[in-house]
């Protein structure tokens, strides 16, 4: 079964959606998405969106920010057109519907997190990100030219090597042509074709065993690109966000946002010591790969499984008016923040790398693109600024949408492209195969690349890694597909890549902290 768009957009976090609401006035698009169409990084983004929005703030101290938490990996440029442009993006969401809290004078309430220098972070109570994902889908709904695809699973994107072409990463003239799509109610793969593909897939936090992001972020999109011989980047730096809420039996875990922190919040060791103020000046609003490497070395030094927030100090009015998803969440499992502190632990957050993409988001394969947090545009460097993630996806939406259009009319589609070959494939036997090889590649990255890096670590996990691929891959060739073993393969081709590129890096910075390097 064929499909044709204008436009096939995968992925319907922040960056999916904004990209097709701009497009659809005079296109037809398909937006896919793996789950439900809410399902998304962006609808678990607790803190806000970062933005100049005041006369006490300043395009340059925004930039400059920025690239100091950047760890001098930023390309400057770019942090100058996201910051600069950034604020009319935020304007076109609230344009939208999306609610920011505001304060009794009328104002916005302008929160303040780690390394940010001034008040800049929009938020609305502690689930800005849910409020955003629901005004933009209640857009899409209103759409007429935009059909959403939901409980799809793309699997491949289509380039020449589907015609029967040779192409490796150094091939002139890789193109894209859609991808296919398992639809997973009816388990029918899909070849849904596109004059251009848009990549917003998101994040990869479930490469690793504890980490705050829904169970979709499998880094599919990265891995896709990957296999399609596209260029990724920036791997190595993955960012583990300080304060997710210790609670060893829940996973995702459920992140505390840094906004706390802001709020006047302090880290203590179980002794209710402060700890901060030895790792940096800026003691608990530091930045995050400061902060989650200084509770790391604690938890380690000490022997703890956690370190304490402590909020007990805090108005708790103004707490539970901020923060009331946290609030509810801590007192569901018993524990008062103004009686008791609260356990935390850092887990796998986002990814400052993944599909090389230039400044107006084209990725290395023709036709198509690449935005949000799957694509390495330059902006976060060796480590993102807070709340700068939401405001990268809405920046780049814009421009790959103006960018695309300029060139869409240009482009045809591909009519020789053969339907998805299932011949000799069977249904798996055991499913323990694949979960259990899950759980290996999520210990492996944990307790092997996770905060703090080793050379032996990284060999060992390579190697490991390397028996599980070809494990997996003899699997996946004679298996029918279905959405878990996919998500495997995506899971091992992100973890080589994380692997390879730290390997690569012979220094340590931002979020690649090397011990005992050998030169």
């Amino acid at each position: 079964m064929q499909q044709r768009a204008d436009y096939l957009v995968i992925g319907s976090g922040i960056a999916g959606l904004s990209f097709a609401l701009k497009v659809a006035a005079k296109h037809k698009v398909f937006l896919v998405t793996k789950a439900n169409e809410d399902e998304s990084n962006t609808k678990y983004a607790q803190g806000g969106i970062a933005a100049v929005w005041n006369d006490a703030d300043s395009i340059e101290k925004h930039v400059e920010d920025t690239l100091n938490a950047g760890a001098g990996l930023c390309d400057e440029k770019i942090v100058r057109k996201v910051v600069t442009e950034g604020t009319q993006r935020v304007k076109e969401l609230i344009e939208l519907g999306a609610k920011f809290d505001k304060a009794q004078n009328g104002e916005y309430d302008l929160a303040k997190e780690g390394g940010h220098s001034e008040h800049r972070i929009l938020h609305y109570k502690d689930v800005t990100g849910n409020e955003i994902e629901r005004a933009l889908i209640s857009q899409i709904h209103k759409h007429p030219n935009i059909t959403v695809l939901d409980h799809h699973f793309a699997i491949d994107i289509i380039t020449q090597h589907h015609l029967g072409v040779e192409v490796n990463s150094k091939t002139p003239g890789i193109e894209c042509y859609g991808a296919y799509v398992l639809n997973t109610r009816s388990y029918k793969i899909e070849t849904v074709l596109a004059k251009i593909t848009v990549m917003a897939t998101g994040g990869a936090g479930h490469v690793y065993a504890t980490t705050t992001n829904p169970k979709i972020a499998t880094g599919d999109g990265i891995a896709m690109v990957y296999r399609a011989k596209g260029h990724v980047k920036d791997m190595e730096f993955v960012q583990f966000h300080p304060t997710s809420l210790y609670n060893p039996v829940e996973h995702p875990s459920f992140l505390i946002t840094e906004a706390i922190r802001g709020f006047g919040a302090v880290l203590k060791t179980l002794d209710g010591k402060e700890f901060m103020q030895k790792y940096d000046k800026r003691g608990s609003l530091a930045p995050r790969d400061i902060v989650a490497r200084a509770i790391d070395n604690e938890i380690k030094i000490r022997g703890d499984d956690h370190v304490y927030l402590d909020c007990r100090h805090l108005d708790r009015k103004g707490f539970i008016e901020h923060f009331p998803n946290i609030y509810n969440k801590c007192m569901g499992l018993g524990i008062d923040p103004f009686l008791k502190m609260i356990p935390v632990v850092p887990a796998a957050h986002y990814l400052c790398g993944g599909i090389i993409v230039d400044e107006n988001s084209r990725s290395t394969i023709n036709n198509l693109y690449a935005i949000g947090e799957c694509a390495c545009t330059g902006l976060h460097g060796a480590n993102r600024l807070a709340s700068n993630s939401l405001l990268e996806a809405c920046v780049f939406a814009h421009i790959a949408a103006e960018h695309s259009s300029s060139s869409i009319d240009k482009i045809k589609f591909k009519d020789n492209i053969p339907d998805w070959d299932a011949e000799g494939t069977e249904q798996a036997e055991e499913m323990i195969l694949i979960t259990q090889s899950q759980k290996e590649v999520q210990q492996i990255m944990s307790n092997y690349v996770g905060i703090v890096r080793s050379e032996l670590r990284l060999q060992r996990a390579f190697d490991r890694l390397e028996i599980l691929f070809k494990e997996n891959e003899a699997l996946y060739e004679k298996t029918v597909v279905t959405p878990k073993l996919c998500e495997l393969r995506n899971i091992i081709c992100i973890g080589y890549l994380i692997i390879k590129h730290a390997r690569q890096r012979k220094e340590s910075v931002g979020l690649h902290y090397m011990v005992h390097y050998k030169e």
